[in-house]
């Protein structure tokens, strides 16, 4: 009896719960929803190629701010905008990928553009506006990451797995993005392709420790490296970086497989 006990025990573990998850999603894109409306409404652009209802960027820290507020009190809250200062836990090797993946990537497309007589412009690039770029960037980083990763990615994880969680979290991400991506007159190829491209954070953040920051930071690398390529970005093409990235990325994880074997304790 009392071995049958533990066994029952066993197969009525209880499943991390994804409606908070679920809650989170829905409220982001309620939120967004008005900046939305205001974006198709007026042509306005806080940066070239970026619509000015890119400034939803703050959407997914507020709605995941105030689910967990509403579940975990004030405590709850301070925890997760804690985690946008998590940095010390990543280890020191993995602060090469997070840094250098989306610079080495736009490096080889800006050759492969040029080796295949596009006739790519040079970029040019000012410290001063790089730092000013790489700043605002790691600011809307750390508002969306603390949302989609920060709290949308650990519960679904543990039910899903990594793939699956990367698959569910990448997806809606991507979703939320398009209605900002259209009103940059951007077509729906150009769209396909951005969204292929969107395959490594999941693998960063496990590998980073489930550092909040580390995603953020990769984020904003990301962002500055296309707002940096010839010219304020217009030459980015994404299929080409979605191809290099995805066999960077592959190259990575396959690389790295044996040190992920354990999730991390984000929370």
């Amino acid at each position: 009896m009392k071995g049958r006990g533990v066994e029952q025990s066993r197969e009525v573990a209880p499943q991390p719960k994804v409606a908070p998850v679920l809650a989170f999603f829905g409220l982001t894109f309620l939120l967004t929803a008005p900046l939305w409306a205001f974006g198709a409404a007026v042509e306005l652009q806080v940066l070239p190629g970026l619509p000015v209802a890119a400034v939803a960027v703050i959407c997914p820290a507020v709605a995941a701010i105030t689910i967990t507020g509403r579940r975990a009190g004030w405590a709850g809250g301070h925890a997760l905008l804690r985690r946008a200062i998590d940095g010390r836990r990543v280890p020191m090797l993995w602060w090469v990928p997070i840094l250098l993946i989306c610079p080495v990537v736009a490096v080889l497309a800006f050759l492969a553009l040029r080796l295949g007589g596009s006739g790519v412009p040079s970029p040019d690039i000012s410290i001063a506006a790089t730092l000013a770029l790489l700043a605002l960037f790691l600011v809307s980083g750390l508002s969306e990451e603390l949302g989609w990763s920060g709290f949308a990615l650990d519960p679904l994880q543990a039910r899903l797995g990594p793939l699956g969680a990367a698959l569910a979290v990448g997806g809606v991400w991507a979703v939320w993005h398009y209605p900002v991506l259209v009103q940059a007159h951007h077509p729906w190829a150009w769209i396909a392709w951005w969204t292929l491209g969107t395959v490594v954070m999941v693998w960063l953040y496990n590998g980073a420790k489930g550092s909040v920051f580390a995603v953020a930071a990769f984020h904003a690398v990301s962002n500055l490296c296309w707002q940096l390529f010839p010219v304020q970005g217009s030459w980015f093409s994404p299929r080409l970086h979605a191809l290099l990235l995805s066999v960077v990325a592959v190259f990575l994880i396959v690389a790295t497989a044996g040190r992920l074997r354990r999730l991390p304790k984000g929370r």
